[in-house]
């Protein structure tokens, strides 16, 4: 009696317990190949809806993207002692002017380009001629020759590079969308490392899968920037040195290129290298080759890794198939986003879940980090268990 006694005065004392916020997704009740299936079939739904909208889906992963890319610089702003209201408006301005003067030249550079190609006729005619005789020197029949010469005129490149003016003219239209989304996005990420800290607290795997997919997506964009503005000038500069017409259209192409993985620097090079040929025959082509294979190989591929580090994590198969696979889906815009939205797609679908989360041992370049910890019970709780 004396000892019920006791434990009951000592439930009466005992404090109560913190209220906690964490919720644990429940159990699947399901066979695990039902959950494949289902999971295969909600992603073709929601890939086939955003092909859909992909007018208004790539402009809005590019605003997202680089919202994410510029969230520490108001941070960093206010260290400064930059009140909010200015912090904020500093970085918009920013970003808008950038913005902004990018598609500026890139417009003006296209029409010139525009401009410029109809005097290189005579110049092309005699590629062509010159390849001709080539070809039947060595054997191939003038009727084969004549055939594959015929499917080659320079009005359907003017044609091309037209269209491309347009199509870079109506681009403008998505620009207005990207510059309103940004800053409305700017505005709800104001605040968004309390409530980070928030959702930690509730459900840490979710928490840390997003702070994985920002730091990962950060870090590749703002290293792409910086060492993607150095290519551009050392390319334009070179080009400049050769005398290859709009050598500043091929430096800004280079720095567009460098965002796309892998196959980003052949898209630079072909153009000014085609460019190069019409002004000063096969010599300054392969000139051209050269000089841009040397600058975009070392800094590239060996200075640039280095910087990037591991914060992609992405295989290089994998980056491949995002890169064709984002690109189909909304357009050229994901050929240039195609590693962050894979970051996001990894979080959303992988990282978030520590049931999926096996399968970043397949999809990764690294060894995955390992789960974070539950978060450490109430010291309350835990001296009142001891004492039990």
């Amino acid at each position: 009696m004396a000892r019920r006694s006791t434990n009951s005065s000592r439930d009466a004392t005992r404090a109560p317990e913190a209220p906690s916020y964490r919720t644990d997704p429940p159990a699947w009740t399901l066979p695990r190949g039902t959950i494949v299936l289902i999971t295969i079939a909600g992603l073709v739904v929601a890939v086939g809806g955003i092909k859909a909208v992909s007018s208004f889906a790539a402009p809005t992963f590019l605003a997202l993207m680089l919202t994410v890319a510029v969230q520490p610089v108001p941070r960093w702003l206010r260290t400064k002692g930059f009140p909010g209201w200015a912090a904020f408006l500093t970085t918009i301005v920013l970003v808008y002017g950038i913005l902004i003067g990018l598609f500026a030249t890139l417009v003006f550079s296209v029409a010139r380009l525009a401009s410029i190609l109809p005097d290189y006729d005579d110049k092309f005619d005699d590629i062509i001629t010159g390849f001709q005789d080539f070809l039947t020197s060595h054997g191939v029949s003038q009727d084969k020759v004549h055939d594959m010469i015929s499917h080659v005129d320079t009005g359907k490149v003017v044609n091309v590079v037209t269209e491309l003016l347009a199509s870079t003219l109506s681009v403008a239209s998505a620009l207005v969308l990207v510059l309103a989304l940004l800053l409305f996005m700017a505005a709800d990420s104001v605040g968004f490392d309390d409530r980070m800290e928030h959702l930690r607290g509730m459900r840490p795997d979710i928490a840390s899968a997003f702070g994985s997919f920002a730091q990962g997506t950060r870090s590749y964009l703002w290293v792409s920037t910086v060492f993607g503005l150095i290519v551009a000038v050392f390319d334009s500069i070179a080009l400049a040195l050769l005398s290859v017409p709009l050598p500043i259209l091929w430096g800004l192409l280079s720095f567009i290129t460098n965002y796309i993985p892998n196959i980003g620097f052949v898209i630079g090079l072909v153009p000014p290298a085609l460019l190069a040929l019409l002004d000063g025959g096969v010599t300054k082509m392969l000139i051209v080759i050269a000089v841009y294979s040397v600058i975009n190989v070392i800094i590239q591929s060996v200075i640039q890794p280095k910087f990037v580090g591991d914060a992609v994590g992405l295989s290089t198969t994998l980056t491949f198939l995002s890169l064709i696979f984002w690109a189909w889906a909304i357009g050229p815009l994901g050929a240039i986003l195609a590693v962050p939205l894979t970051l996001l797609a990894k979080a959303l679908l992988i990282d978030i879940d520590p049931a999926t989360r096996w399968a970043d041992v397949l999809l990764s370049s690294s060894k995955p980090e390992p789960p974070p910890d539950d978060p450490p019970d109430d010291p309350a709780d835990v001296t009142l268990e001891s004492e039990t």
